[in-house]
């Protein structure tokens, strides 16, 4: 019998965070909910954190992914970072096939292995996620030279810090797994001096890209900007705070009815309410059971599902909210008061889309 499911799920999320060394990340992974650093480049000696260390053997990390599925003793794991936990990877792969190095073994037939083993670690991670735990890959970032199949010439970019032959599909598998592909920077800016002609780089602000571009590997499923801020409040609002396994959120009765017809007082308020107080933010959703039971996932259903038939994006409606001054265009809809949910953005529908259709860039 098909086992069908409907509605969002409300699910840990699985994101990878790759930059530079000495840009933030495990800072950046710090802000995460409830998070323990599995710390196997001894790197968070700085930060007031809850860590693991002394991950010496690809056998331990595995082991103690295992017990925090079955413990939970937090709401997010790090692996802090990525790239070491595969030279785990390979001193266990070479240990047992009694191998020197991973080019010993002939044809590529070392990476196979490698891939194969390293993918032990996402399946462990992925019940992570089952259990109600967050999950952060740190990683550092290396510039390859890369060529498309169907252009002549061959460019640089930012990849993942993984093994880089051919044959090695690691990296691969890790963008693949995540929900999150995060790629943090320095954004410089190449000036010229108009009295020598000479160019230097100017600026040095942390950015992050969540979007793929020529130059790096990026993606997220939360429709972010292509660029944001290097601050975890950037994705605050797509990380839950759970601590439990995942949920589907729907109506307990089934399907919402639309709402009426907006009254004149609604549509006057859409077209002249002023916010004269800062709108006051929803308590936090902290556990499966109050998420469940709270109506206000149910207008949050009610409302997507009215963006993907009008063909709105969510950036399009806080971008609209934003211009009318009621909440930050980086405040999630899902953030935003149930009332103003139910009155504004369902009650107002007609007004807010119009609003959007005439000022869309």
């Amino acid at each position: 019998m098909l086992n069908i499911s409907k509605g969002i799920v409300l699910r840990p999320q699985k994101v990878v965070v790759y930059g530079p060394e000495g840009i933030g990340k495990s800072t950046f992974a710090s802000h995460f909910p409830d998070p323990l650093f599995l710390d196997i480049e001894d790197s968070t000696s700085q930060l007031d954190v809850k860590r693991i260390q002394g991950i010496t053997s690809w056998e331990m990390l595995l082991s103690l992914i295992s017990q925090i599925n079955q413990e939970r003793p937090c709401k997010t794991v790090v692996i802090d970072t990525a790239d070491w936990a595969e030279k785990l990877c390979i001193q266990h792969v070479c240990a047992v096939n009694k191998k020197g190095s991973i080019e010993d073994f002939g044809y590529g037939s070392g990476y196979v292995k490698l891939l194969e083993e390293f993918a032990k670690l996402l399946e462990a991670l992925n019940l992570s996620v089952k259990a109600g735990i967050n999950v952060v890959l740190n990683a550092h970032a290396q510039i390859r030279k890369f060529e498309q199949p169907d252009e002549m010439g061959a460019y640089d970019r930012w990849e993942l810090k993984l093994n880089s032959k051919t044959t090695n599909k690691t990296a691969a598998i890790v963008k693949e797994w995540a929900d999150a592909l995060l790629f943090a920077n320095y954004k410089t800016i190449i000036m010229t001096d108009q009295a020598t002609n000479k160019k230097k780089g100017v600026g040095g602000k942390r950015v992050m890209y969540t979007q793929h571009a020529s130059t790096w590997d990026a993606k997220n499923r939360w429709c972010l900007p292509p660029e944001v801020p290097f601050e975890y409040a950037s994705i605050a609002p797509y990380i839950p705070d759970l601590g439990e396994p995942p949920v589907v959120i729907d109506s307990p009765q089934g399907s919402v009815p639309l709402p009426p017809d907006p009254t004149p007082e609604e549509e006057a308020f859409w077209e002249t309410h002023e916010a004269e107080s800062p709108v006051p933010q929803p308590k936090v959703i902290t556990t499966a059971v109050q998420v469940a039971a709270d109506p206000k996932q149910a207008v949050i259903k009610q409302v997507f599902d009215i963006l993907k038939t009008e063909g709105i994006t969510e950036t399009d409606v806080r971008r609209a909210v934003a211009a009318r001054g009621y909440y930050p265009e980086e405040t999630s809809i899902m953030d935003y008061d149930i009332e103003f949910l139910k009155g504004v953005i369902l009650g107002a529908w007609p007004q807010l889309k119009s609003f959007i259709v005439a000022n869309k860039i």
